[in-house]
């Protein structure tokens, strides 16, 4: 099976520790740029209603803005409490200067 891959965003729109939301297809996704490397995961805390664009990298982990549950990016598992239900993940690929998301 062909990866269909979404063009999502130009790799300037993201800053090192920082998240951006993206809404490909209708999707509210969430993208994250760490020490080079790009990340994505729904945008919506499992544990409540908080964009977790507007949350907290620390290493490897994003953390909700409301509640301080945390999420590692790489995987989506909740890494601390209340988080208790993992994130979608979605793969990430960078041509150029362009991040693509396989939503399929």
């Amino acid at each position: 099976m062909t990866t269909h891959w979404t063009d999502v965003a130009a790799l300037t729109d993201l800053f090192d520790g920082a998240g951006i939301a993206v809404t490909p297809a209708g999707r509210d996704i969430a993208l994250y740029s760490v020490d080079g490397a790009v990340y994505a995961t729904d945008n919506l805390c499992t544990h409540g209603n908080a964009r977790l664009c507007d949350g907290f990298i620390e290493g490897m982990e994003i953390e909700c803005p409301f509640h301080q549950g945390r999420f590692d990016l790489r995987t989506g598992q909740p890494t601390c409490a209340p988080a208790a239900e993992p994130l979608k993940t979605w793969p990430v690929k960078i041509d150029g200067d362009r991040v693509y998301l396989a939503l399929d």
